[in-house]
């Protein structure tokens, strides 16, 4: 939960939809959500809550209507109280989302979920006006008062994001309606999207498996299996496909109706300017993506088919392991070590702090079902900590999510030092430190590696992830832009989204693949079209970074550049991506930033053109 305005919110950072490996057999940590509270019943959450509710309304009968007039000190004190209310809120929110992420088959804990959002949302309109009359305020009348008070000017980067959103503000009335109406629209469908996919079982050789499970088949090294378990998720989501297009065209109708209420010039932008993003650095970044799919995803496909033996590709073979990756289970406990000992390499304070995670019960890495799916990192409040969701299966990809959603655990404990309001990253750089995380993990295991086959393997294997990451992300995007466009001329049939999954399928991937038709269901599954539209170049925009800020490490171009890339990371929502890079002599907006990034990916890929030692 993050605080209630205008603002359309970023969801907890998650990792991209990637599928993962087979099931271990071994224990694993479950997190215990104590430290928020002891159960939904506990005492403390409806003391919280009661207490909230009346310290809201309190607060609206103090400062409501009034703050055009209030001193410098004054409205600093305002937004102060008003943090302190919200941080309460996050609090409740943050557990009743992990509750049910933790299990959304049972459906006590979706009725909590659902009740909580219902109180919360129902508490936070007593405190909705205060962003609503800040970006009433004239621009000159408001810097005076922030010039003129100590106080108040902690808060100038709260109140510069917040007055972004100012030409798309509507009235008192419309905005507390639309808030109000947020439980019974889009949460809603997404709660519906949640516990449908929960309770899917897929049939795979005789057994019924949910639906992460099938597709953690699709990294099994028998063919057979990879397509007997594309074969069943394709029915499975090919039975339920008309209510996956219903989800899918009313949530992209209801963000239409928003967008031309608030006068968003397209679909894409009310997510660029929760970013702080420019929509031209984002159009950028997917133009050299797409520019670059020839010479990154294109050429990797097509030696890849050459590994397997295999004339052309099916889209479960994309992430088959190859020849002569080694295909052992790694323990638990040896990933925890690999990925601390990765990051202790570079910055023995990140280590510590990412050790906390381990020696404490923050981290969800248990597989059973009714678990959400994939693997996330929620900040809940800085009065608390970070939480880790992970779906555990043992491989490789799953040592790197972990290092992933680590670098996000890392990057919230920093940045909460900055409190409720200023510690919220923007998705274009809330990926850094998960990707940085990724990369030093990598690295480490790379520059160890001594045989040159097991080395080459680790190698393409990276690239996947990259490829994963950067074009397919893209191409997510791609596809969501073309969604919301064609939307916008009438509700969709099932066919027209299954041509345009295809088409940005056949278009990022490339020609080593041939595409069955059933393949055209699997936009279904990804979750970011229903809970975060657009979020998902994020992914692209901090790999990219990531690559660019990584040469610059290895490169020994830039002094004390760990302390400069903690102090990226306590920065929290304090400073925008130009100022943030500027110390390691990065500027996204040139266009040749992400050139550099891109270069990497396809030097990797150079490099595995060349034949075998």
């Amino acid at each position: 939960m993050q605080p209630v305005s205008p603002l359309p919110q970023p969801p907890p950072c998650v990792a991209p939809p990637l599928d993962a490996g087979a099931a271990p057999d071994e224990p694993l940590p479950s997190w215990d959500l104590s430290d928020l509270y002891a159960a939904p019943d506990d005492p403390r959450l409806t003391a919280d809550l009661d207490r909230a509710e009346a310290d809201g309304k309190a607060f609206a009968g103090t400062y409501a209507g009034k703050l055009a007039g209030l001193s410098g000190e004054a409205l600093a004190a305002a937004i102060l109280e008003y943090e302190r209310i919200e941080e309460i809120l996050g609090r409740a929110m943050s557990y009743a989302q992990l509750v049910f992420s933790g299990n959304a088959e049972d459906p006590a804990n979706g009725r909590f979920y659902q009740t909580l959002q219902e109180r919360v949302t129902t508490i936070s309109s007593n405190l909705l006006f205060l962003t609503l009359e800040l970006n009433r305020l004239e621009e000159a009348a408001l810097e005076k008062t922030i010039a003129g008070s100590r106080d108040l000017q902690r808060w100038r980067p709260w109140l510069r994001d917040l007055r972004v959103f100012r030409p798309h503000q509507l009235s008192d009335e419309a905005e507390k309606l639309l808030h109000e109406k947020d439980v019974s629209g889009r949460a809603a469908w997404n709660r519906l999207f949640d516990e449908t996919l929960a309770e899917m079982r897929v049939p795979v050789a005789g057994e019924a498996l949910t639906v992460s499970a099938a597709l953690n088949q699709f990294s099994d090294p028998d063919r057979a299996v990879r397509a007997a378990a594309a074969k069943g998720v394709s029915e499975a989501f090919g039975s339920r496909v008309r209510l996956f297009s219903l989800i899918t065209n009313t949530l992209a109708k209801d963000k239409e109706i928003h967008d031309a209420w608030r006068r968003y010039p397209r679909p894409g932008s009310a997510r660029n300017r929760g970013n702080m993003v420019e929509d031209e650095v984002v159009d950028a970044l997917v133009a050299a993506v797409r520019d670059s799919y020839p010479r990154l995803s294109h050429r990797y496909y097509a030696l890849k088919a050459k590994w397997l033996g295999l004339e052309k590709l099916q889209h479960w073979d994309r992430n088959a392991p190859l020849p002569e990756e080694e295909d052992r289970h790694i323990p638990w406990g040896e990933a925890v070590t690999t990925v601390l000992d990765s990051y202790r390499a570079f910055s023995p304070a990140l280590a510590d702090i990412g050790a906390r995670f381990f020696a404490r019960p923050w981290v969800d890495a248990a597989l059973r079902p009714g678990k959400a799916g994939g693997a996330f990192a929620h900040p809940t409040v800085p009065s608390a900590h970070p939480y880790l969701l992970l779906n555990y299966h043992g491989k490789t990809r799953d040592v790197m999510t972990l290092a992933h959603e680590l670098g996000h655990g890392v990057h919230q404990v920093l940045a909460g030092e900055q409190g409720y309001l200023l510690s919220g990253t923007p998705l274009t750089l809330a990926e850094t430190a998960s990707v940085f995380g990724e990369m030093l993990t990598f690295r480490g295991l790379l520059d160890a590696e001594t045989d040159p086959r097991r080395r080459r393997a680790m190698l393409a294997a990276k690239v996947e992830d990259m490829l994963n990451t950067v074009v397919r992300q893209i191409a997510f995007y791609r596809f969501e832009t073309l969604l919301h466009e064609a939307r916008r001329k009438g509700e969709l049939a099932s066919e027209q989204l299954a041509e345009i999954w295809l088409e940005v399928q056949r278009e990022s991937l490339g020609p080593a693949f041939d595409f069955t038709e059933d393949y055209g269901v699997y936009w279904a599954y990804i979750p970011h079209f229903v809970h975060s539209p657009f979020y998902v170049y994020a992914y692209a925009f901090g790999d990219c970074l990531v690559n660019a800020l990584y040469n610059v490490y290895r490169a020994g171009k830039v002094q004390d550049f760990e302390r400069k890339y903690l102090d990226l990371l306590r920065a929290g929502g304090t400073l925008r991506h130009k100022e943030l890079l500027a110390p390691f002599g990065l500027d996204a907006s040139d266009p040749r930033f992400w050139q550099q990034g891109l270069d990497v990916i396809a030097g990797f890929i150079d490099e595995l053109e060349r034949p075998a030692a």
